[in-house]
């Protein structure tokens, strides 16, 4: 056979047609390894080898400039954005962006070939000894040992590849009447005298493989089966199951040498998926997941501008933005080192040491320059470098993917930066957005831009709108500090309770004493109070409290004006649709000039003002001022300021779902708008999701603690003390069967909260055949899958999840007793990866059924929510609770997710995974003692009280190494010697874990 072409092995392409050697072949250049076939390259990719060769996890790495040692490509990343490595390559005139060179070991020192760390001779014996260098032994123990008796050995063979079984993908009605595989064993050795003593499966006493569904017995007769030289043995491998999902086991068997009296242990790991094949090969990864290569995105220094869209022009503002740059003094620190040394640096050098009214907008405006740079660098991952533009009329359309997922988000006026792959260097053209499609934009550019050729590549860079953070800039730029806004206190709160009868609009507010107690206290306000809140948990008629309380002031109040606000676009327009009996005269619904027709509401359109290109716009102020209620988005809130509304116009300024804007958003309202009359109401739940920031400086500064979530945390807050004063809590919840709301009730609202749902729509799902129990509708579906990536996307998806949720939906499609429509039913999931798969299997069968995120169905409710919660992860020895559960293990998302169900709520998850969150763990164990479970076993007892400080990742990595030692132990004691390999490690960069981090609605 030729060998392989040496300039393939070498370099990865061989260009000589007359090369005598081997080019059909795949070569992997981290790993320097040659593939004869494409699926052992495929499956050399998921290897551990392999990736730790990609991202550089455990290694070692020397900086040629600041002779420093540095370990892992994440702190390797770090210490090139660094300042003394700045400076260090400034002050030496060479690039910042240097290769790592081999540490060097010099004398006195040795290399850890396990740990691939440099330790000093005489620390030598201090190094052994540690925990992280005896755990690398002890999985290489393991790994070498697992490895050796996967081989054949002493004269016997067992017939598949050496070290498994893999049944593939067994169809789930075959796999319920089971499915065998024959193992022959023979002996090589005519002399020799050897019997199979015994069959052992690791689910038989490894949590690790429990329930796997596999089973073995020698074939025609029993233990000891006796070998002989030129006859088969047979044993069959059966596998029966009645769930869909990954199964695995490690079958041990037992030789016995009756010549030289030893035992030696032959292993096979036995595999096998449970599913539609054709569905698995829709779902696989198109490509194997290799990390993306991050490089700093080099600034656009000659850059040609281009024509602004028209819809940016529509409204004359009376007082323009302010730029707002991020100073230098915050940037500089940004690449200081490690999220902790960012914190610290900052509060030593930027932020004040306490804050009050007069250090707030210094705080506040610090903190957006840091999510603001780090927006900026997210968005660097949609940068594209090879595409191309298409020219119809002045337009020069651009394919975006993502765009219809909003990754990234692109709105009319956005800035697109387009470079020629041919251009000089540096030389950039402004692209703005004037058209936006599904899946692509339309750009226009100065005149001077060259028409592209057929087949001409560009490289693009997305540029971040900073027009909402230059308003949040502003706002806090202002002179109103009143104390009563910014930190209202107990003497300032007052202590009358309102009372009176009030004549709802509504007749069944009459009937919910909370909310009239809500609506009373909002009426009947002294001008210049405290904010006053409406504390609503999930379901419980938040913004049909605030609608009432607006209807109820213009009533008593003839010379009242108010600006309701919410986060959202979609938030905005439901509290205007309920506004709409107002009428045309009196209730005005801003768009901000970005916005398309197409994507408002048809009887909302009456109620905005579009001009005559079809763009909406603002009436004159004279007539703006006429109008008794304007709604708007926070953001876009500040048209009023920019168009010389005087301050104190509103009497009232009204957040709806004020727990998801920042701080800084709501005020943009109430700082521009406010005097020392203007009452505040916010409407919202502290216990649900908080808004999205992507800086993890930022959060831990605590710009995701929204307005209300702070308010509620002082004394004058407390929903005990402040009662009907400055804080009402809604409790009557109307979304829920009183069995899906208890748990959520328990942890986050004091039992407080009472079922009051329709029993129409609650109950039509008991009795269903899909509950365990016919009368609690709550499943929790566990099951073993594996989570995966591919591409260079970071996001998670497991196929196994997918099919199974695929099961679910055809199942309640195809039950005539209880029907169901596709708009009754939600599926979640926390991984973009996962909502697109999910999406892509119900295409065919289930269209209008609605798949996103927890973030997307905070606000909504469905008939029936299925919920997909992804990691399987199986590292439990390598990886910590962090890296295996992610953001999963978030309460605010736990709490959204699980209080969206109307009748009937299905988790689909892997249990063991789970279960190390103490949250996850504790509501697995109500489902459990309800009678709720089904599929793989629970593995702890449910009754077990829950461990409110965790650990339990440590435990269940404890159980693990356990299992890794006693099989060590049992080879070691049979045929092992010596241990030979390597450690493996972890890292997680935080631009991929925001990569299914939501982009928020920008204006």
């Amino acid at each position: 056979m030729l060998e392989v072409c040496p300039t393939l092995r070498s370099t990865g392409s061989c260009s000589d047609d007359t090369c005598p050697f081997r080019h059909d072949v795949v070569l992997c250049e981290p790993c320097q390894l040659v593939f004869e076939e494409p699926s052992l390259y495929d499956a050399h990719v998921q290897t551990k080898q392999h990736k730790n060769k990609v991202t550089g996890v455990g290694k070692t790495y020397f900086c040629p400039t600041c002779k420093k040692t540095v370990m892992g490509a994440h702190n390797w990343a770090l210490h090139l954005r660094g300042r003394a490595h700045l400076f260090a390559t400034e002050r030496q005139q060479v690039p910042v962006d240097v290769d790592p060179e081999e540490v060097p070991v010099l004398p006195g020192q040795v290399l850890c070939d396990l740990c691939n760390f440099v330790v000093d001779a005489d620390r030598w014996e201090e190094h052994i000894k540690r925990l992280g260098h005896r755990k690398k032994e002890q999985f290489v123990a393991f790994k070498t040992a697992f490895d050796d008796a996967s081989k054949d050995q002493h004269g016997v063979s067992i017939s598949h590849v050496e070290g498994g079984v893999d049944m593939d993908i067994v169809e789930v009605v075959d796999a319920q009447r089971g499915v065998s595989v024959d193992l022959v064993v023979k002996t090589t050795v005519p002399s020799s005298r050897l019997r199979v003593s015994q069959l052992k499966l690791a689910s038989t006493s490894s949590l690790s493989y429990a329930a796997s569904g596999f089973s073995v017995e020698p074939v025609g007769t029993r233990l000891p089966l006796p070998l002989q030289y030129g006859r088969e043995a047979r044993l069959r491998v059966v596998f029966r199951q009645t769930l869909r999902g990954r199964f695995e086991d490690r079958l041990e068997i037992s030789f016995d040498d009756l010549v030289l009296g030893q035992r030696f242990i032959i292993v096979r790991r036995l595999k096998v998926l449970v599913g539609s094949k054709a569905d698995y090969e829709l779902l696989q990864p198109s490509t194997p997941y290799i990390p993306r290569k991050r490089t700093k995105r080099q600034p656009e220094t000659d850059v040609i501008p281009g024509p602004p869209a028209p819809a940016l022009e529509t409204i004359r503002w009376a007082i323009p933005l302010t730029q707002a740059p991020i100073p230098r003094s915050i940037s500089s620190v940004l690449f200081a080192g490690s999220v902790s040394d960012i914190v610290s640096q900052l509060r030593r050098t930027v932020l004040p040491a306490a804050v009050n009214k007069e250090t707030y907008g210094r705080y506040y405006k610090a903190l957006l320059w840091v999510e603001e740079n780090r927006m900026e660098h997210d968005l660097q991952v949609y940068d594209i470098n090879d595409a191309q533009l298409n020219k119809f009329n002045q337009y020069y359309y651009l394919k975006v993917p993502g765009l219809a997922e909003k990754r990234p988000s692109v709105l009319t006026g956005d800035r697109i930066l387009v470079q020629r792959h041919d251009a000089a260097s540096g030389k950039w053209f402004e692209g703005h957005v004037h058209i936006v499609r599904k899946d692509e934009v339309g750009l226009r550019f100065h005149g001077s831009f060259p028409t592209p050729a057929n087949g001409q590549l560009h490289n693009v860079h997305f540029k971040l709108n900073r027009i909402p953070l230059r308003r949040q800039h502003q706002a806090l730029d202002t002179a109103f500090v009143e104390t009563r806004i910014l930190c209202p206190t107990m003497q300032l709160r007052g202590s009358k309770r309102v009372t009176g009868r009030v004549l709802t609009y509504n007749r069944l507010i009459a009937e919910n004493p909370p909310q009239l107690d809500a609506i009373r206290a909002i009426m009947y306000r002294p001008p210049g109070s405290v904010p006053f809140v409406v504390f609503g948990p999930p379901g419980t008629g938040k913004t049909i409290t605030i609608i009432e309380s607006i209807r109820q002031i213009l009533r008593v109040d003839p010379t009242a004006h108010i600006l309701a606000c919410a986060p959202s676009n979609s938030a905005a327009d439901l509290i205007a649709s309920r506004l709409t009996i107002l009428g045309k005269d009196a209730l005005f619904r801003y768009y901000a000039p970005s916005r398309f027709k197409d994507t408002v509401p048809d009887d909302l359109l009456p109620f905005a003002c579009v001009n005559s290109n079809g763009h909406f716009a603002l009436p004159p102020v004279a007539v703006l001022r006429r109008f008794r209620v304007i709604v708007s988005t926070c953001v876009s809130a500040s048209f009023a300021h920019g168009i010389g509304i005087p301050r104190g116009h509103f009497s009232h300024i009204f957040v709806d779902e004020a727990g998801q804007a920042t701080e800084p958003e709501v005020m943009i309202a109430i700082k521009t708008m406010s005097d020392r009359a203007t009452n505040i109401v916010l409407s919202g739940d502290p216990k649900q999701l908080g808004p999205i920031i992507r800086s993890s400086v930022a959060r831990r500064l605590q710009l995701d603690v929204s307005y209300i979530e702070r308010l509620m945390g002082l004394d004058v807050y407390d929903d005990d003390e402040g009662h009907g004063i400055s804080v009402v809590k809604l409790t009557k919840n109307y979304r829920s069967h009183p069995k899906i709301l208890r748990f959520p009730n328990e942890r986050f609202y004091k039992s407080e909260l009472e079922p009051c749902g329709d029993p129409k729509t609650i109950n039509s799902f008991l009795k269903s055949p899909l509950l365990v129990s016919p009368n609690f509708p709550i499943v929790f579906h566990g099951m073993s899958g594996k989570d995966t990536r591919e591409a260079s996307s970071p996001s998670f998806f497991n196929v196994e999840e997918v099919l199974q949720v695929k099961a679910y939906v055809e199942a309640l499609r195809a039950d005539r007793r209880f029907r169901i429509t596709d708009s009754e039913i939600g599926v979640i999931a926390p991984y973009h990866a996962q909502c697109v798969k999910i999406r892509t299997i119900l295409r065919p069968i289930a269209d209008g059924i609605k798949v996103g995120s927890t973030e997307e169905f905070q606000g909504q409710e469905r008939r029936v929510m299925i919920i997909s919660t992804v990691r399987s992860s199986r590292d439990f020895v390598e990886y910590d609770l962090k890296h295996t559960l992610g953001f999963v293990a978030n309460p605010r998302r736990f709490n959204v997710a699980v209080t969206r169900a109307q009748a009937l709520l299905i988790v689909v998850g892997d249990p063991n995974v789970l279960s190390l969150d103490p949250l996850w763990r504790s509501f697995l164990n109500y489902v459990h003692i309800n009678g709720g479970w089904k599929g793989v076993p629970i593995s702890w007892d449910p009754h077990t009280a829950v461990r409110a400080e965790g650990r339990y990742d440590a435990e269940l990595r404890a159980l693990g190494q356990k299992d890794m030692n006693d099989f060590t132990e049992r080879m070691q004691a049979l045929t092992l010697e010596g241990i030979a390999g390597s450690g493996l490690s972890d890292d997680v960069e935080e631009a991929d874990a925001n990569v299914d981090r939501p982009w928020r609605e920008a204006e």
